[in-house]
């Protein structure tokens, strides 16, 4: 009879595989859609909603999968959750018009609530010192984004997108019979039937489960949103072909996945606020540097007009985009471990409302990007979007977590010096 400690990381690994597949059929127009965009004739704004198209669905789904989680156990929910996914993924490649693109990976897009399933049904198996850690694993199924990036071009160049979803498909009803063959259930990680659907939804109350949602929603939002983005931006910025346009964001998606267990680890260990904190100042610095667009400056020097070309090669470019997916995927953690710590009886539904709002951040940033394009004519305009963002919420933090800790500190220092002084 297997142990109870294998029984955990049998799940743990079995489930980001899993979520692997998943994240790769998720992120799949990435790839897919740069070819469909050429045929069908599509602008900035339309090609930005038909690869967060499947995001909205991943998205919205992400509550009510989490609180069927919390009541029916991971194994289950995450197992019909596949299997929902294999037709829809089919028909993508049989589709010829815009809308039926839109509509099949409205469908498709369910793949993507699998994070929420998986996160806290990977974390009830480890007691509280390792679920920092449980999750960290977990989530570096995000890596599936770069997975995508690698395979599905090679697919594209060698038998044409269509063959794409056909593959996946197959793939998807393969990873489903072998997680469901090494998984496990445990009926005490079950929420009691009798907790109704408003006590589960009861935490949306608090203004704590807000502010991680909004940590998130840059975190994991805008590696959603980035990594579908990118494969165009190196083909647009920089003139690159599609695969070689894939492999150069690939260095994005890469440490934005795998790295996430190491944010785990760093968390358990320092604490979600501290390593959150220096994750929004990192990303602050990177966006800074990307949000400067390529740019040529004359000035009248004594011999004569000069002109000066200031802007990002691809090679620094590259360089900057792999240390904020560094940054992403130790703050996916962070934000995660957050949860953890604070609501270890309701984790489903929680993360459920901060995974869907990390998802909706994946939904609306790419849509945003494609509108500021058409808008403003400067590709670097994504980047701006998200340096406003986070700043915004560096300042939330700074209110709501860095300066009470500083106020209590220095109430504490003068109640020591008049106790002192007492004496």
């Amino acid at each position: 009879m297997a142990t109870q400690q294998y029984k955990a990381w049998s799940v743990v690994i079995a489930s980001t595989l899993a979520f692997t597949t998943c994240f790769m059929i998720w992120m799949m127009f990435a790839v897919i859609g740069i070819p469909i965009k050429a045929a069908l004739h599509l602008n900035e704004t339309e090609f930005g909603i038909l690869v967060a198209t499947p995001v909205l669905t991943g998205s919205l789904i992400r509550l009510p999968l989490g609180m069927w989680t919390d009541k029916l156990g991971g194994r289950t929910v995450f197992f019909i959750l596949m299997l929902s996914t294999v037709i829809p993924i089919y028909l993508i490649s049989r589709c010829t018009e815009y809308w039926q693109f839109l509509v099949t990976g409205l469908f498709v897009g369910i793949a993507g609530g699998s994070f929420t399933v998986g996160i806290a049904y990977c974390a009830r198996w480890f007691p509280k010192s390792q679920q920092g850690l449980a999750m960290g694993i977990f989530g570096a199924g995000n890596t599936g984004a770069a997975v995508t990036k690698l395979v599905a071009p090679l697919i594209v160049v060698a038998y044409g997108w269509a063959m794409v979803p056909q593959v996946y498909a197959v793939l998807m009803t393969v990873m489903a019979i072998l997680f469901w063959l090494f998984t496990y259930s445990d009926p005490a990680h079950k929420v009691g039937k009798t907790v109704s659907i408003g006590e589960q939804l009861a935490t949306l109350k608090d203004p704590r489960v807000w502010k991680y949602s909004q940590y998130y929603s840059i975190v994991f939002g805008g590696y959603v949103a980035l990594a579908l983005w990118m494969t165009k931006y190196y083909v647009s910025e920089y003139g690159f072909g599609l695969k070689q346009a894939a492999l150069m964001a690939a260095a994005f998606s890469i440490p934005g996945g795998v790295l996430r267990a190491i944010g785990g680890y760093f968390s358990d260990k320092y604490g979600a606020h501290t390593v959150t904190w220096w994750v929004l100042w990192v990303s602050l610095v990177c966006l800074f540097f990307l949000s400067y667009p390529q740019t040529d400056v004359t000035i009248a020097t004594v011999s004569g007009l000069r002109t000066f070309h200031v802007g990002l090669n691809a090679f620094w470019f590259t360089v900057i985009m792999f240390g904020m997916g560094i940054a992403f995927a130790i703050g996916k953690a962070s934000t995660f471990k957050y949860i953890s710590d604070e609501y270890p009886h309701n984790i489903g539904v929680i993360s459920g409302v901060v995974g869907m709002a990390g998802g909706l951040g994946g939904f609306l940033l790419p849509i945003m990007f494609g509108a500021l394009l058409d808008l403003t004519g400067v590709r670097s305009s994504c980047f701006m979007l998200m340096f406003g963002i986070v700043w915004v919420s560096l300042i939330w933090m700074y209110w709501t977590e860095v300066r009470p800790v500083k106020v209590g500190r220095h109430l504490e220092r003068i109640a020591g010096k008049e106790i002192a002084a007492y004496k």
